[in-house]
Order: C-alpha cells, then sequence, then structure tokens
C-alpha cells in the first residue's frame, strides 16, 4: 500500500489552495510582528497546532479568526513576495508539479498597497520561488488566481485584473467566502467580462450550500471548474438493489467533465463528512466524475497533497493507478495552455509513475 514517503516521491497537481491558508508559522510570526499584529502564540509549533485546532474546533468564528492571523501577515509587497515563493518551494518539496495559489487581492491593501501591487508582488514570488525549486532539482510550474470576495459589493475589478494579468502568472478568477445567501450570480457581470476575454474561472460552489449554488456556477455563470463541488452527490440517489442514479444536474456535470476540486481533509471540518471514508469522493470516483484531489487550505488543515492521498488510500483503498488517474485528471484540468499540459502529462507524470511502477512490481498496484 502507498504510503505518505512514497507518494511525495510521485508527482502531483494542486488546484485548489489558498495563498492565505499554507503559510509557515515562522513566517506568520515574524511579519505580524513587523506589522503590529497579536497572535495566539509566537512559538512556530505551538502556533501550527493552534491553527489546526482552531479550524477543527466546528466554530465556524474561531475557523474564520485563523485567517485573520494569515491576511495580517501578508500586508506589504515584500511579505506577499515571501509568502508566494515559500508557497511554490513547499508544493515542489512534496512533489508537486504545478499549483496554482488563490487569495483575494483586497484583502493586502493595509499598508497602502494597490490592487496591481498586490499581483505583481505575487507574481514576484512565484517566480523566485520557481525558480529556486527549479535549481533544487525540484521542477514545478506556479500561477496564481484572482479572488473576489462574495459577500462583498459585486464589481469587476479583480475579474479585470485576471484580464490584465493573464500573461503574467495570473491564470484564472473565482469568488470565494460565505456560500450560503451569496449565490455565484450575483457576480455575474464579472463572469460575463471574463467570458468576454475568453479568460478561466472557477467557483466555490458545492461546498457550504447545495445544488442551488453548483447549478447556478455551471448553468448561469459557466464556470470551468467547481471549487469543491462535493455536495453534488445530493443528486445522486441510490435504489433498494444499491444502483446509484444521477439527476439531470450530476448527469450534466458528469457528461461535461466538469472538474470538481474536492478538498477531503477541509471537508471533514466544514462538516461535509465526519470521516475519509464516508467522504463522498469515493462514489464520485467510482462515477466517473473528473474528480481531483487538493489541500484547500494547507496549514488550517495539518496537510499536504502527499498527505491527502495517502489518506484516500487508506480509506478506499486506492492504488497506484488510481493516483496517477486523479493527477492526470487535475492536470488536464489546469488553468494552462493545452500544449504546457500535455508536455507536463507525457513528459513527467506518466514517466514517472510507469518508473514507479516498474521499480515497485506488483506491489505498486
Amino acid at each position: 500500500m502507498l504510503g505518505v514517503e512514497e507518494i511525495r516521491t510521485l508527482p502531483k497537481v494542486a488546484l485548489h489552495d489558498h495563498l492565505d491558508g499554507g503559510l509557515r508559522p515562522a513566517t506568520i510570526i515574524e511579519h505580524c510582528a513587523d506589522n503590529g499584529a497579536q497572535l495566539p502564540t509566537t512559538d512556530p509549533e505551538a502556533l501550527r497546532r493552534w491553527f489546526f485546532e482552531a479550524a477543527d474546533s466546528g466554530s465556524l468564528v474561531r475557523y474564520l479568526e485563523t485567517f485573520d492571523h494569515t491576511i495580517a501577515a501578508m500586508q506589504t509587497a515584500d511579505q506577499l513576495a515571501r509568502v508566494a515563493r515559500e508557497f511554490v518551494l513547499d508544493q515542489a518539496a512534496d512533489g508537486v508539479i504545478y499549483a496554482e495559489a488563490r487569495y483575494a487581492p483586497e484583502q493586502h491593501l493595509r499598508q497602502g498597497l494597490a490592487l496591481p501591487d498586490v499581483v505583481e508582488a505575487v507574481g514576484r514570488g512565484l517566480v523566485e520561488g520557481m525558480a529556486e525549486a527549479e535549481a533544487l532539482g525540484q521542477g514545478i510550474v506556479a500561477q496564481q488566481i484572482v479572488t473576489s470576495m462574495r459577500h462583498g459589493e459585486p464589481t469587476i475589478e479583480i475579474a479585470d485584473l485576471a484580464v490584465r494579468y493573464r500573461h503574467e502568472s495570473v491564470c484564472g478568477f473565482d469568488i470565494a467566502g460565505a456560500e450560503d445567501g451569496f449565490p455565484p450570480s450575483r457576480f455575474q457581470a464579472a463572469f460575463d467580462h471574463l467570458k468576454h476575454n475568453n479568460a478561466y474561472f472557477t467557483i466555490h460552489a458545492g461546498e457550504a450550500f447545495g445544488l442551488p449554488s453548483i447549478w447556478e456556477a455551471v448553468q448561469l455563470c459557466g464556470a470551468n471548474r467547481l471549487g469543491h463541488g462535493v455536495r453534488i452527490v445530493e443528486d445522486i440517489t441510490v435504489d433498494e438493489n444499491g444502483r446509484r442514479h444521477l439527476g439531470d444536474l450530476a448527469a450534466y456535470v458528469r457528461n461535461e467533465r466538469i472538474p470538481l476540486e474536492l478538498c477531503p481533509s477541509s471537508n471533514l471540518q466544514t462538516g461535509i463528512a465526519d470521516t475519509i471514508a464516508n467522504h463522498p469522493i469515493g462514489m464520485l470516483k467510482d462515477l466517473g466524475f473528473r474528480i481531483t484531489v487538493n489541500c484547500d487550505n494547507r496549514l488550517m488543515s495539518d496537510t499536504s497533497m502527499s498527505r491527502e492521498f495517502a489518506k484516500l488510500v487508506d480509506a478506499f483503498g486506492w492504488d497506484l493507478d488510481d493516483v496517477e488517474w486523479v493527477t492526470i485528471n487535475a492536470m488536464k484540468s489546469a488553468f494552462l495552455p493545452f500544449d504546457e499540459r500535455l508536455a507536463l502529462i507525457q513528459g513527467i507524470i506518466k514517466p514517472a509513475y510507469a518508473q514507479f511502477r516498474s521499480n515497485a512490481g506488483p506491489t505498486a498496484r
């Protein structure tokens, strides 16, 4: 059976990872001290534990408080660049070869930065991180997704940033934040602006709210991917003989190969399932949805891509073929030009899994 260390050596793809949800504790401590922001503790290991325990407490207030602290540590250009650089290095060290970092530029303006300054600082950090990772023999491609907070006043301002910087590390747009009560269609003008400019976007839908949110994201807004989307299972029924039947929306999402950015550990913290073994990802994979595996917030969930896959191996008996299939799903779904996606699949992912299979022999399956 594949373990964390074995999985770490394999190529992986991270599509749903919040930049403000994956900081190194030591970086938070240093930056918050510089910015005069208070923390629960200034011991890095104790702070790491605090973030996980607060996010895992079942209290939404405590969960949201965790982001108050990480965002407080990301308020200057140099701080943003450092966080982005460390994002790349941490992903590369975990065997990730492609990663998209999403965040809301509007949350990083407290010390006088303008929105373009934020995007450019994150872009600089990603470039620095990729260069450093390459020098360490851990090649990775990293891009950024800019996000609007869905509970705010809808504008096209952040979507326009995605268009303006589309050839400078920004690969897409998203809306995040409170889902219940703030449907995707509130940002219809932003999505129309992106479509008019042939730009890509994902939408947080089907996590804290159910099928209506997914329907709007897909059918009204035209999302290229669904952030989470896990509650699509609410449109799947099981009859008395154990046969599964897809409703029209679930069938549409599967038929159209709309990628689901599933985040198992995070979903346990938000109440989607009580154990990994009961997470809908098992059913969705069996039914052939285009599932991808993601961390959501590596700090808050105390996880990594390798840990997420290891949990799924343990819970569902996934083997090397399953991990490879999901990884290729993710690479196919990346906001990256087709030829570059194909090059990573054919040139890195498939050869690496074939080599691992050859070295491990029958035990790899």
